[in-house]
């Protein structure tokens, strides 16, 4: 036994084993009319680890899922993690190019895909990439083989799990694209398994949890697996999202718990049943994954109380970085509201200059970490790989400052500031301004060519329901920005849109509501 055995942590397959086996028929899993209890997943997570290894699958293959939400899917990644496979999730809302572009960076060795939804796409993605060698699918198919059907020709054996390192790949998860072509993030068993722990440490999870994913469970409940198994709860999983689905939800199942992106937010306080609906069960509500507006938090805290718990992380060093805690969100201090909460104390945050020298008190910097929790790399990409760990950091290409009571506050993205006339603007604190309007739902600006000031700042903003586009309203949300923030950071333009282009995960995309004003123009923005 050598000495890094002794030390090696307890890692996902091992923490997803001891949750499973803790409960037996208590519930695990409702979709639908379907429940399925800890003893239903356990027992088809064994069988389907065991079809996975006849197929030649185990430590280091390669796994891509495509997949409407359905209770499989749950099993599926556990089965991947028992047997030592590298997951990689593809969005069931993405494209048919950027799936295949997905398939051959990571060498994918087997699709794994729900029939009963993606049948033609698995179809034109065999075609389409030539390396990939088996298809299997949630159900019966003419494209590959029914995955289902042969896990059933198995019997259900004791959980193991496979002998894997803590620096081995445990998925390939890929950028959003937003400032280019979607890089593969290499992250570790470590990485995810600390990731869990600082969950477990510090995230303020109901007692009685009954956790509402609205959201692709084969993005979002892999990071809620752990700590809903461990606590003995239920996921309680929906098709799609709508207002009423999810409020319906809700009030049927007594839901103590959920995960929602900002823009979800948005439109639950924008419908009629916002003010009808009864939240009473729900205690905490997270959110992350894209900056939220402070007025729709405010709006949020008014109509539910404190049950929001924000979190702060990337692909590259996922959810964990900070937290703001439920207490946190304190509307006697409406400025918080712009924080994504403290550093979490289990990670090393520091605020760098271009140099990586530590900015002074109270100034922006880039937001850098050290911790377990960081990716490994990116996949091919030795240059871009040590440029995100330039000087012994990972740099997250965030611009962030710390107040005096230690919260950060994410100015912007790198890639996003416009530079105007010389000037540096922050479309992040751009919008917070203009969300104030009481006419405003959503807002995007970015920078537009521009042949005087190189760029121009541009809002594009989504109306709330009731409000119509004038040129009294243009006037008044430039003046609002002016008093706020002054002339040079006021909108130039502003264009009213039906709605803001997001990508596949949720996130505003930046980058094609830029694309559509510079594809004339001889230089283009990242």
């Amino acid at each position: 036994m050598t000495t890094d055995t002794v030390h090696n942590p307890p890692l996902m397959p091992h923490l997803l084993i001891d949750g499973l086996n803790r409960y037996d028929d208590e519930p695990c899993l409702f979709l639908g009319d379907k429940v399925a209890t800890y003893k239903d997943v356990r027992e088809s997570t064994s069988q389907m680890v065991q079809a996975l290894k006849s197929k030649g699958l185990g430590i280091g293959s390669r796994i891509a899922v495509i997949s409407a939400n359905r209770p499989e899917v749950l099993s599926n990644i556990a089965a991947m993690q028992l047997a030592g496979c590298s997951g990689t999730p593809l969005h069931p809302l993405g494209s048919l190019d950027d799936h295949a572009f997905v398939l051959e960076a990571a060498e994918i060795d087997a699709l794994v895909y729900d029939a009963s939804v993606f049948e033609q796409h698995a179809a034109a993605l065999k075609e389409k990439v030539p390396g990939l060698k088996l298809m299997l699918a949630f159900g019966p198919t003419e494209v590959g083989e029914d995955y289902l059907a042969l896990a059933n020709t198995f019997s259900p054996q004791p959980l193991v799990a496979p002998d894997i390192q803590p620096d081995d790949v445990s998925s390939i998860m890929f950028t959003g694209g937003t400032t280019g072509k979607p890089k593969g993030v290499l992250s570790t068993y470590r990485s995810i398994a600390y990731m869990t722990q600082i969950q477990m440490a510090e995230w303020e999870f109901p007692d009685d949890l009954r956790m509402l994913i609205p959201t692709p469970l084969s993005h979002a409940a892999a990071a809620f697996f752990v700590p809903v198994l461990q606590k003995g709860g239920a996921f309680y999983v929906r098709q799609g999202f709508t207002p009423d689905s999810f409020f319906d939800a809700v009030e049927q199942h007594k839901i103590t718990c959920t995960m929602l992106v900002p823009v979800m937010l948005y439109f639950l306080l924008d419908s009629p049943r916002a003010a009808t609906a009864d939240m009473s069960s729900m205690e905490t509500l997270f959110y992350g994954a894209s900056p939220m507006s402070p007025v729709r938090l405010k709006e949020g805290l008014e109509k539910w109380g404190q049950i929001f718990y924000q979190f702060f992380g990337q692909s590259e060093a996922p959810m964990v970085l900070t937290n703001m805690r439920k207490a946190e969100h304190d509307l006697s201090k409406p400025g918080r509201l712009s924080s994504c909460g403290r550093p979490s104390p289990w990670v090393h945050l520091a605020l760098l200059d271009e140099d990586n020298n530590p900015v002074a008190q109270g100034e922006p910097g880039e937001i850098c970490v050290r911790a377990p929790l960081v990716m490994k790399g990116y996949k091919d990409m030795p240059e871009q790989t040590a440029e995100a760990f330039s000087g012994g950091w990972m740099h997250t290409g965030d611009v962030g400052r710390l107040d005096d009571e230690g919260f950060l506050y994410i100015v912007d993205r790198t890639k996003d500031m416009i530079v105007t006339g010389g000037f540096n603007v922050f479309p992040r604190e751009v919008e917070d301004v203009l969300a104030t309007h009481e006419a405003v739902g959503q807002v995007a600006v970015v920078g537009v060519p521009d042949e005087q000031w190189g760029e121009a700042v541009k809002a594009v903003v989504v109306l709330k329901p009731g409000f119509e586009s004038s040129d009294n309203l243009v006037t008044a949300l430039q003046l609002l920005v002016k008093e706020g923030k002054g002339s040079v950071q006021s909108p130039k333009s502003i264009d009213f849109v039906a709605a803001i282009p997001l990508t596949a995960v949720g996130k505003p995309d930046k980058k094609a509501v830029r694309a559509q004003y510079w594809e004339d123009s001889e230089r283009g923005v990242g």
